[in-house]
């Protein structure tokens, strides 16, 4: 799937004063392209990414997925397309908390026309065989750990096969171990094809993409690839 933003702008308006938190945006994704996007906290990057994703609504500018013009859809629309084309994955999971793991996992499908109840407990079986967690399927998310329902949340991501895959600090709540596995879990998303965008400040997580923007008081400054996760702290830390 292509992204195309071009002249993205976002502002929160408080009373008399006018927040701006994008501030004309533009960027190409490919399809099948695996992008990272640091900043510090405020800069901007989750906002952007909750745009892409119709989560949000710009102030102005144009958000083009595949051939679909997403800031102009109707909600309705655009909730079709999001259940359909695109998977959120969130720092702090979003799970349901009194729906068991396997029912997480299968409500993104349950809510689209195109698959049965049976098909989706077949898919969802088969997602968390593959991220090895079949083992607590009828477990609520309380009683997992952090990394356990990040891959849960990932999984739920899954369901409906989509080509764009929106990550929000995947690793934020999670340790170094955990950090490892959902990372690889992303990787090999990417090499099956799924187009991924992850904002993040850690360069752990960035280092794993292959190129990493930098987004500073929500203009983006700069372009590089990833694989040196001390060059990309460096980099961040510069933007200070």
């Amino acid at each position: 799937m292509l992204i195309e933003i071009t002249e993205l702008r976002k502002s929160y308006q408080t009373g008399a004063i006018t927040f701006e938190a994008l501030r004309g945006v533009s960027l190409s994704i490919e399809a099948g392209d695996y992008v990272a996007i640091m900043g510090h906290s405020g800069s901007g990057k989750s906002t952007l990414l909750h745009l892409v994703g119709g989560l949000d609504r710009p102030s102005s500018g144009h958000i083009t997925l595949g051939n679909l013009q997403v800031s102009t859809m109707n909600e309705t629309a655009l909730a079709r397309f999001r259940r359909s084309h695109i998977g959120f994955v969130f720092q702090f999971f979003n799970l349901v908390e009194n729906l068991t793991v396997r029912a997480n996992v299968e409500l993104p499908a349950l809510l689209g026309p195109h698959r049965t109840r049976a098909g989706a407990r077949l898919r969802a079986t088969a997602l968390l065989e593959q991220l090895d967690i079949a083992a607590h399927a009828n477990k609520y998310p309380r009683e997992m750990s952090g990394g356990q329902q990040q891959r849960v949340a990932i999984a739920r991501a899954l369901i409906n096969e989509p080509a764009l895959l929106l990550v929000d600090e995947p690793t934020g709540n999670l340790d170094s171990t955990n950090t490892q596995a959902v990372l690889q879990i992303l990787a090999d998303c990417n090499a099956r094809g799924q187009t991924l965008l992850m904002v993040t400040h850690d360069p752990r997580a960035a280092a794993e993409a292959k190129q990493v923007l930098f987004i500073h008081d929500g203009r983006l400054v700069s372009s590089v690839p990833g694989g040196d996760p001390q060059a990309l702290a460096q980099r961040l830390a510069a933007l200070q």
